[in-house]
């Protein structure tokens, strides 16, 4: 009897978050729930749909140099479910703190289409 490392069943597991939402027939395309302090809410709870304008680095925490994750692709949809203070980011003349809460972790709201919280309501806080 072979076994399949439980390595490969997680990185299996990973790659299916990076498909683009609209390209994922059962799940929907975002990362899933980090076990932090400020992390996103549950699925359960309301969720939004944001675009990053470039391809954006999700990370574990809302800081450059929290854990990588995975790469949001420029242009396709993702599901976030909250928004919160973390690093300072300046890129592109933009300059904030905001972090848009993934099922899995945070990308800084400077890269996504829309308004400082990437069109997330004010009262969608993580």
């Amino acid at each position: 009897m072979r076994r399949i490392p439980a390595v490969v069943t997680t990185c299996a597991a990973t790659l299916a978050f990076l498909v683009p939402a609209g390209l994922a027939a059962a799940a929907p395309a975002s990362p899933a729930a980090p076990a932090s302090p400020a992390s996103p809410a549950s699925p359960a709870e309301q969720s939004y749909t944001v675009v990053p304008y470039e391809n954006v680095k999700v990370r574990q925490l809302p800081t450059q140099d929290s854990a990588y994750l995975a790469t949001l692709t420029a242009g396709q949809s993702y599901t976030a479910y909250c928004w919160t203070h973390g690093q300072t980011i300046t890129d592109h003349g933009y300059t904030n703190d905001i972090w848009i809460g993934f099922a899995d972790g945070f990308s800084s709201a400077v890269y996504f289409k829309g308004d400082q919280y990437a069109n997330l309501p004010a009262s969608a806080q993580c």
